[in-house]
This record gives C-alpha cells, sequence and structure tokens, in this order.
C-alpha cells in the first residue's frame, strides 16, 4: 500500500506544480482587431458626403506592465467618398475622396480583478497624429498629418465560457489566454490648417466593436 501511495505521489506532484505555474502565469500582450462607425467633427459633413457617419477599422497591439496597466500602438483606417464641398482645400468641388489614417499611442488600464471576470471595464487615452489624404476631381489632392489626442472607454465581455474546449484548444496551440468582444466609444481631436487660411479638427467619435486577445 505505502508503495501504491509512493507511486501516486510521484506522478500527481509534478501535475500539481505544473498546475500552479499555470495559474501564476499572466498574459503580457494584448491584440485587437476593431471595426465601426466614425462621426467626423467637420461641420457640414452630412451634406458633402451624403452621411452623417462613415466607416473606420483599427487595429491595436500592447504591451501590459501589469494585469491591468499597458501600453500600445494603434492603426486605423477611414475613407468617405462624396460630392461637394472640399473642406481642406476649401473649395467647391466635384467628386471627392477623403481618407484619414490614424495612429494613437496609447496607455490603457483594464478594470481586471479575476481571469474569470466575464465583464471588464476600461479607458485609455494619449497622442495621436492624423495622415490625411483629399482628392478632388481635376483638381489634385492635398496630404500630411496633424498632431492631437484621443480617448477611449469601452466594455469588454469574456467569451472562454462559451465554450472552454475551444478556449483551452486556444491556448494550448497559440498561446492565448482570453478572448473578449467589446465595444467602445472615442473621441479623437487633431487640428490642421486649410489651403484658405482656416482650420479644421480632422477628429471625430468612434462607435466600435471588435475581439480582444491576450497572450
Amino acid at each position: 500500500m505505502n508503495k501504491i501511495i509512493t507511486i501516486l505521489l510521484l506522478v500527481l506532484l509534478p501535475v500539481a506544480a505544473f498546475a500552479v505555474d499555470q495559474n501564476q502565469e499572466r498574459p503580457h500582450w494584448s491584440l485587437e482587431l476593431k471595426g465601426g462607425t466614425f462621426t467626423p467633427a467637420l461641420e457640414n459633413f452630412s451634406a458633402f458626403y451624403g452621411k452623417r457617419s462613415t466607416t473606420e477599422y483599427a487595429g491595436a497591439l500592447a504591451y501590459k506592465f501589469t494585469r491591468w496597466l499597458e501600453l500600445g500602438i494603434e492603426g486605423g483606417y477611414i475613407k468617405a467618398d462624396g460630392q461637394g464641398f472640399a473642406p481642406l482645400h476649401g473649395t467647391m468641388a466635384g467628386n471627392v475622396a477623403y481618407d484619414l489614417f490614424p495612429v494613437n499611442v496609447f496607455v490603457l488600464a483594464r478594470g481586471v480583478f479575476s481571469e474569470k471576470q466575464w465583464l471588464v471595464p476600461y479607458v485609455g487615452g494619449g497622442y495621436t497624429r492624423m495622415y490625411y489624404k483629399e482628392t478632388v476631381e481635376l483638381q489634385g489632392s492635398v496630404k500630411g498629418h496633424a498632431d492631437g489626442y484621443h480617448a477611449r472607454a469601452g466594455l469588454q465581455f469574456l467569451l472562454d465560457g462559451l465554450d472552454p474546449d475551444s478556449a483551452n484548444s486556444f491556448y494550448l496551440d497559440e498561446g492565448v489566454y482570453h478572448t473578449y468582444f467589446f465595444i467602445e466609444a472615442g473621441y479623437t481631436r487633431a487640428m490642421v490648417n486649410t489651403t484658405s487660411g482656416g482650420s479644421v479638427n480632422l477628429g471625430g467619435k468612434s462607435y466600435l466593436a471588435g475581439l480582444l486577445f491576450e497572450f
């Protein structure tokens, strides 16, 4: 009997130690993929582009200094096509193609208190460089960049519990600790001078949803 107990202990102790080490591990990176709507701060945007908002897509990668605090970089793409006034040219125009490429460097805090916490609030913000390009039919294009800032806040919902087997396989195969669905609202301000001598805010409000992977 003693031999059997000894053998069982020798087998189970490494397993228990591995389980403890795994529980002590934590994700060190986060990857976000998201999309939604962008409502520009430009006045009369809907009159010239046919709608008040347009589409926005973005992706972000961040390093976690702690379980709740991270520093990251985000790139996005915003596009609108319309007819009428070209705000950066400051003139009446025909067909207009308006493209924005925001690049954000941010600090973000997540309210994580448990690895099984299904609802996690977060808030963040930081520096923005907004690259822009406006192409007007028969008038060429205006392009450049503007510096500013951004802020965002949202809620993330843990998806691991919906399919624990798949979540476990995702961790074993790809090293992804958690997968979340999230929704967020953001605001960006980046002022640029126009060719007519004025200035406009290339930023606006964003309403996005996406997937967050922690690894």
